[in-house]
């Protein structure tokens, strides 16, 4: 049957949209409780270095476990995977909702972690497995508008939690969402590749945990310490040693955590450059947006949130058109407008960061994030065709883990910035801050012409 006309069934449906309610809850968390951290510091007497563990233990450990999802696919079933991180993450929330102390609260975040770092990456081993090759570019859109959203709805949503009910409610609502997840994977879910028990080599598994440990803690501290400490500099040698080790212990194994082998493929490479960069740059957003429209122009969280609001519904709506234009006309167009448009929001945000409206700020963001809602899907789906079916899994573990390391330093970097700026100008801190933003968007803005440079070079059709 020719597979642009064949059906993708119902289970498939329900297994995609099973795994990609976890990965959206899992965002949800992240990006709504940011919002309540100045709650969270009154309530349990801590500093503001000590709230930002919330994301910070979340991270880490989702980023320690992707690395491993090539392995895990390969060793376990689909499902059985699918079942663990559903428990973790739903223990997770449960120990959350009820944390009557602060550590506790951040051993359910860690345990959230386990269960995302298992679960992201398999909705779109899911898809590339067992979507038709013909409907592939549309399946990875939908995969991307059910976790797209959630970046874009979890500021406003922690906001009116915290401010109508209470921060831990947060937690209690997802429970019904992860249910839903859990009975929708337990149906859908089924086996199509087989089982081939792989081992953990340990020293990588160790440098993965010490390069992880050391950039998160390191880039986390870089705002609030001076860099010649251990904290900053000593912590960000840590994770350049474990890189390293990890690199040359991957090139030497037959069968490595993560196939880093596969970067000889320069057209992966230009590929993987790009969705690297592209995460960087949409966190940076994430942290200069809400601060500037609060800081500069003296909204509420709750405005900020509204504001930023349109443009994550415009890169949900975005993602499967994206993938539609794939299916039809391959990756190229869907992945160079795409980043066009992303580049032309930026341009705009640097040109006029200074004086930057709300309505400004709504408008450019819309055309910046339907951009990246466009190309971000058709970028994975092209990345993991062009090294072929049988490597696609290692692929997809390398691209998750990439995610994971632009998240561990996207905020850092644009913060880092703007904090320069406060600091160290004579000006009141409104000015500052817009002048550091300006600062900011303009190295943004270099980025997405790397971005689209390295598009244009490496994707073929």
């Amino acid at each position: 049957m020719n597979t642009n006309t064949k059906k993708i069934s119902a289970k498939v449906i329900a297994a995609i949209v099973a795994t990609g309610l976890m990965s959206f809850c899992g965002v949800i968390v992240e990006t709504s409780m940011n919002v309540t951290f100045s709650i969270l510091m009154r309530e349990f007497s801590i500093t503001t270095n000590q709230v930002q563990w919330m994301t910070s233990i979340y991270l880490l450990l989702v980023a320690i476990i992707v690395p491993l999802s090539a392995i895990l696919k390969s060793s376990y079933r689909t499902k059985t995977l699918f079942t663990v991180a559903s428990l973790f993450f739903i223990g997770g929330i449960i120990i959350d909702a009820l944390a009557p102390s602060f550590w506790l609260l951040l051993v359910g975040r860690a345990i959230q972690g386990i269960g995302t770092g298992i679960a992201l990456p398999l909705m779109f081993n899911i898809i590339m497995e067992q979507v038709p090759t013909g409907k592939i570019g549309f399946m990875m859109g939908i995969g991307n508008l059910i976790t797209g959203v959630a970046p874009a709805i979890g500021p406003t949503f922690g906001g009116i939690i915290a401010s109508k009910l209470n921060w831990r409610w947060v937690f209690y609502l997802l429970i019904p969402l992860l249910i839903i997840s859990f009975l929708l994977g337990e149906w859908g879910i089924t086996q199509k590749s087989p089982i081939e028990k792989q081992q953990i080599d340990i020293f990588s598994m160790l440098m993965i945990v010490f390069m992880f440990c050391g950039f998160v803690t390191g880039f986390s501290n870089l705002g609030s310490q001076p860099f010649m400490t251990f904290s900053v500099g000593g912590a960000l040698l840590i994770g350049i040693l474990g890189m390293g080790l990890f690199a040359w212990r991957s090139l030497i194994l037959e069968e490595p955590i993560l196939q880093l082998r596969l970067f000889r493929n320069k057209n992966f490479s230009g590929h993987v450059l790009g969705f690297f960069l592209t995460q960087l740059i949409s966190l940076g957003f994430a942290f200069l947006l809400p601060n500037y429209i609060q800081l500069v122009n003296g909204n509420s969280a709750m405005i900020a949130g509204l504001i930023v609001l349109p443009a994550g519904f415009a890169g949900a709506i975005f993602a499967p058109l994206g993938g539609r234009i794939l299916d039809k006309f391959g990756a190229r167009k869907p992945i160079l407008i795409g980043t066009s448009l992303c580049l032309i929001a930026l341009i705009a945000f640097t040109i006029y960061g200074q004086h930057l409206t709300s309505t400004f700020i709504a408008l450019v963001y819309i055309l910046y994030m339907g951009g990246m809602g466009m190309c971000m899907g058709c970028v994975m789906t092209s990345a993991l065709t062009v090294i072929g079916k049988e490597k696609q899994s290692q692929g997809n573990a390398i691209l998750n883990t990439l995610q994971q390391f632009a998240g561990a330093i996207g905020t850092s970097l644009v913060a880092m910035i703007v904090a320069a700026n406060q600091s160290h100008l004579n000006v009141v801190r409104r000015v500052s801050t817009a002048i550091g933003t300006q600062e900011a968007f303009g190295m943004l803005t270099v980025f997405c012409i790397i971005i689209w440079i390295s598009y244009y070079r490496s994707v073929k059709k």
